[in-house]
């Protein structure tokens, strides 16, 4: 299978600027940058869909730059509903640094900063060397411009998208690059691109976009909708990252593979073969979580997510660590524990059981469990009783957890 046609397959092409491209994508060769603003201080699951085309292509014998916009993350990319609030210098050179970082560790490639040849850029300039090369109605036709005219756009937010042409020219001029690769919301930015660089030169360049990566019910995953899986194990641990893939959707897992993993056309079949007829076994799904999280952050984080699952899930916490307990148990009930507090007042006080009755028969149907040891009466529990003289951890029925830390 060809480049392109992989790349199709695989679901990673939405819009391309010529057909010419195909050619070119298939026969190597073209030097090519993908980009993101700083607006965090780590790239999240929605960047990793992206930023992973940079290896295909990079195999298929193109040459990757990441660019991470410090210029373009102090505007801020127009928003379809409302205008991004703006984030300190300080703070973008901090999230900057973050993500070079990341994408050097991950990817290994050019990193480059689109402020560093904006700065010295001064207004007049600015508007004779590039604003005269856009027409007002050209840009009004822009989609995520004409679904801001209703409710307003500012001027800053309008100029977003000659600063990204910029970007593709400068990159153009300075590094030979004839192709930029962007998720589908950046195709008004990325054409713009394109005509700047013929208007200007006379060339022809090309860009693709992809699809964005959504959740079944069509969220996409990233900062501003609330539920960004970072990359950064120390914001989203190996674990939770783990859990999440483990139980996304049957219907989303294969789509995922195809798009975060490298296994071949016939691998993801298999797994695919599988899921319809044995879904239990979420043998995609461990396939899943196993090329993410080792991609990531390595073999070992990896096995250490899957053994703190299994043992929260076979009730075997003692074959935990204090911190494996940490780390698994972080989105529990949490609360304070004193000394000598009798179980029931434990169980009542907390909101794990009802009412000191309802404790009682919990208790005495063996459905309580204090650091995996089964509570048979109505004892008093101490530090004595800790984890390390500091967590008590206890279990209603077979997945109810609640963490306790003693004071």
């Amino acid at each position: 299978m060809k480049l392109y046609d992989e790349l199709v397959w695989r679901g990673l092409i939405k819009d391309i600027s010529s057909e010419d491209l195909i050619e070119k994508l298939n026969n190597g060769g073209m030097t090519f940058y993908i980009g993101t603003d700083p607006t965090a201080d780590s790239m999240h699951i929605g960047h990793l869909s992206s930023f992973l085309i940079s290896k295909r292509l990079k195999a298929a014998g193109h040459n990757p730059i990441l660019l991470i916009g410090g210029a373009t993350g102090l505007i801020g990319d127009p928003r379809p509903t409302t205008e991004r609030a703006m984030i300190s210098k300080e703070e973008v050179l901090k999230n900057f640094k973050g993500l070079k970082k990341q994408a050097e560790e991950f990817f290994g490639f050019e990193v480059v900063n689109n402020y560093d040849w904006s700065k010295d850029i001064n207004f007049i300039d600015f508007l004779r060397d590039y604003g005269k090369f856009f027409n007002i109605n050209y840009m009004l036709d822009k989609d995520i411009i004409r679904r801001r005219l209703d409710s307003g756009i500012t001027y800053t937010e309008f100029s977003y998208m000659i600063m990204q042409a910029l970007d593709f020219l400068h990159l153009y001029e300075t590094k030979g690059c004839t192709l930029q690769v962007a998720g589908s919301d950046q195709w008004g930015n990325m054409t713009a691109g394109i005509d700047l660089i013929r208007k200007k030169t006379g060339k022809e360049v090309y860009g693709f976009t992809m699809p964005l990566v959504t959740t079944k019910d069509g969220k996409k995953f990233g900062k501003s909708e609330g539920n960004a899986l970072w990359l950064d194990k120390t914001k989203t641990s190996s674990y939770e990252l783990y859990q999440y893939l483990i139980n996304v959707e049957d219907e989303m897992v294969i789509d995922y593979l195809k798009i975060f993993t490298f296994l071949t056309k016939d691998e993801i079949e298999k797994l695919e073969e599988s899921n319809q007829k044995e879904p239990h076994l979420r043998l995609a799904h461990k396939e899943l979580a196993k090329s993410i999280i080792t991609f990531l952050h390595g073999e070992e984080e990896y096995k250490k997510a899957v053994k703190i699952s299994e043992s929260l899930f076979s009730g075997k916490i003692a074959e935990l660590s204090l911190d494996e307990l940490k780390i698994g148990l972080k989105d529990v009930p949490h609360f304070e524990i004193k000394d000598n507090i009798n179980i029931l007042d434990l169980l009542v006080n907390n909101n794990i059981c009802s009412s000191k009755r309802e404790a009682r028969e919990f208790i005495n149907n063996g459905a309580i469990y204090i650091n995996d040891n089964k509570i048979n009466s109505d004892i008093t529990i101490t530090r004595e009783n800790a984890i390390e003289n500091e967590l008590i951890i206890i279990r209603r029925g077979k997945k109810k957890y609640y963490l306790g830390i003693f004071i």
